[in-house]
């Protein structure tokens, strides 16, 4: 039996509907391995600014400092995103919370299912063989960098030290290092910018010290046109905060909806788990979003937890789900399942699996 103590950051939109999933996810698995998990729910975001005038309010730190994960919803809102004159944004908790929590690597899996490959907007032989991981720097760059801005000008500094290339290239390293094809391809912009350059003097200078690595390098514009020709080319992506943005982004959608796929972000002590999505909140309170994303960041939290079985568990639900059409309207456009019947249909597979008659539980 282990215990162990999560943050919950419901977000906004649909933020709290797909976290409940996730939440009934865990409560499967501590049923069924005799685990004890706690939950401490904190504000974060446009809830946190109405709720307080603070997006990230200081006890929702404090409970995350304190925290063995912190499982994330989403951020974000229309109220702000259409006043470019609002002083307080709900993006400025996510930014302050990875700043303040040192969560200076952001961890993207890109897993292809099979039986989706149909509603990608590439032809399936194209997503053949396509299993990558991006390694997005978190904490620094053009996001964090000296910003200035007059009537008619505006700049942004992208502002980048060698300990802050060092420390996610060197988990790009040994990740690349445990898989299979042991590749790792650095994506940068080194023909124009000076902190892509070095980027690229880094890595060139930590390859040594992984020899069964196979390094390669691609400017961001290449990268963005061989993710659609041939994504199955990349093994382990490596890249700064503003490309990682933008990259793995684009491969979030190769599996055919962006609720696919989750996240992590670590520090040097705290993991937060997020799926790869915004909050969208046109379906905020309808109960029709996909949860399988913040579920599988539930997933890569268990393998962090180092609870491999019971996160064998969750891909094999989720497979299954998968593999039986049992989706939301985002996969499925008839007899979909509502957000929360899906987030059972998982739960009870979990709780079922042994049982050799198993069928659709619906």
């Amino acid at each position: 039996m282990k215990l162990q103590n999560i943050t919950i950051l419901k977000g906004d939109g649909i933020g709290p509907e797909i976290v409940d999933q996730a939440v009934k996810v865990l409560s499967a698995i501590s049923e069924k391995y005799d685990h004890t998990f706690t939950y401490d729910e904190q504000l974060i975001g446009a809830c946190a600014i109405d709720a307080t005038g603070n997006p990230l309010p200081d006890e929702t730190i404090e409970s995350c400092m304190n925290s063995d994960a912190i499982l994330l919803g989403a951020i974000g809102d229309p109220k702000y995103d259409n006043d470019p004159n609002a002083k307080v944004r709900p993006e400025q908790g996510l930014l302050k919370i990875r700043k303040t929590l040192g969560l200076f690597a952001n961890i993207r899996p890109v897993r292809i299912f099979e039986s989706l490959q149909h509603l990608s907007v590439l032809k399936p032989e194209v997503l053949n063989g396509v299993d990558m991981v991006i390694y997005r720097e978190l904490t620094g760059g053009i996001y964090f960098g000296e910003k200035n801005r007059t009537q008619d000008e505006a700049s942004d500094l992208c502002h980048y030290h060698r300990f802050e290339i060092e420390r996610i290239c060197k988990l790009a390293f040994k990740e690349a290092q445990r898989r299979p094809r042991k590749k790792l391809c650095l994506i940068d912009k080194a023909n124009v910018l000076d902190s892509s350059r070095l980027w690229r003097d880094v890595v060139q200078n930590m390859k040594d010290d992984y020899p069964t690595v196979e390094v390669s390098y691609l400017f961001i514009d290449n990268a963005a046109m061989q993710m659609i020709l041939n994504p199955s080319q990349f093994d382990v992506i490596v890249t700064s905060n503003m490309f990682g943005d933008i990259i793995s982004d684009e491969a979030s959608v190769l599996g055919g909806s962006i609720g696919l796929l989750p996240s992590s972000s670590a520090g040097e002590k705290a993991r937060l788990y997020e799926p790869v999505h915004g909050s969208y909140p046109q379906a905020a309170g309808q109960d029709i979003a996909n949860p399988i994303a913040t579920i599988l960041s539930v997933e890569m939290m268990l393998r962090d937890f180092e609870m491999k079985e019971e996160a064998d568990e969750i891909i094999e639900a989720v497979t299954h789900c998968v593999d039986n059409n049992l989706l939301t309207v985002d996969l499925l456009k008839e007899n979909a399942l509502l957000c929360s019947e899906l987030g059972d249909q998982i739960s009870r597979h979990i709780l079922s699996k042994t049982k050799k008659d198993y069928g659709v539980l619906i």
